[in-house]
């Protein structure tokens, strides 16, 4: 096979290590950093696999490959497969991801999953053991080694980011304001729903029933007093506490329902006014009134 020195530095994370410790959390992470994610890639399919984005993806293109004990004749195939690409001049990285026996042998409890080489004894100590040292010349061409004992899922998708980002851009945090009236249900995507029927309806009014949030004219009317000032003030500051937080988990989207009797007044205003005025950096917003072309 021809070498690729020189040609596109397409780039191919190859992820492996012990069950049990956080593969599948790593290749999220790595999704998000926007690389192209394949999980139980079989070893055989790796050559194919790096040669056809060298001609078809340009240079930004990367790649995210879990490859472990699962994949058929792993162990007698891995490691001379990966030194042959490293030759021929491909631009592979290993992650090894390892653990402690007491943490993993948590996981797998929690879990309730077999080891795959647990084999008919079932114990996950057993297959381990197994695992270690048949891992073990594997652990040696690693670049990176992570011990993912002492990371819970959050912090182990910020070491990822930490390592990998590479000034690469995450996606921001979604925020979706929806409106809705009661009477129509909530809307079941609702990560966080606010009643806001205790604000003053413009329904009652003749000459404002007619028009909806949107309009000044009902603006003004629900936001008429301190009691509502107040609530604005304080729930935007809440949400502005939040967003961080959410970010800091791993959250890429938050919807907020808004929901009044009707959908067509008291929510609809409190909506646009936050959708206006939240200011947290790395943010983007959507607004939609569900129910505000209802009878």
């Amino acid at each position: 096979m021809t070498s690729v020195t020189n040609q596109v530095p397409a780039r191919f994370l190859v992820i492996t290590g012990l069950s049990g410790t956080g593969k599948s959390t790593v290749l999220k992470a790595l999704e998000d950093l926007h690389y192209y994610a394949v999980d139980n890639l079989p070893v055989e399919l790796l050559p194919s696999f790096v040669q056809l984005p060298l001609r078809h993806v340009g240079e930004s293109f990367q790649a995210a490959l879990v490859i472990d004990v699962r994949a058929h004749d792993f162990v007698e195939q891995f490691s001379p497969t990966f030194l042959r690409l490293l030759r021929q001049g491909y631009n592979l990285e290993l992650l090894f991801l390892e653990a402690s026996d007491e943490t993993l042998i948590r996981r797998f409890s929690q879990t309730r999953r077999k080891h795959p080489l647990s084999g008919a004894s079932g114990s996950v100590i057993d297959g381990l053991s197994s695992e270690r040292k048949l891992l073990a010349p594997v652990k040696e061409l690693a670049n990176q080694v992570i011990d993912t004992s002492r990371f819970t899922v959050h912090a182990l998708r910020q070491e990822i980011f930490n390592l990998y980002s590479q000034g690469g851009q995450l996606e921001p945090l979604q925020l979706n304001f929806i409106t809705f009236g009661y009477k129509y249900g909530i809307p079941p995507e609702a990560d966080l729903v606010m009643d806001v029927r205790f604000l003053d309806n413009p329904y009652f009014d003749d000459n404002l029933r007619h028009l909806d949030g949107r309009d000044p004219r009902v603006v003004d009317f629900v936001f008429q007093g301190h009691e509502s000032e107040e609530f604005l003030k304080k729930f935007k500051d809440l949400l502005e506490f939040l967003i961080p937080a959410y970010i800091r988990e791993g959250k890429t989207r938050l919807t907020v329902a808004l929901g009044c009797t009707g959908g067509h007044h008291r929510s609809v205003a409190v909506a646009e006014w936050l959708a206006r005025n939240i200011s947290t950096p790395g943010v983007r917003s959507t607004l939609r009134h569900r129910d505000i072309a209802m009878e």
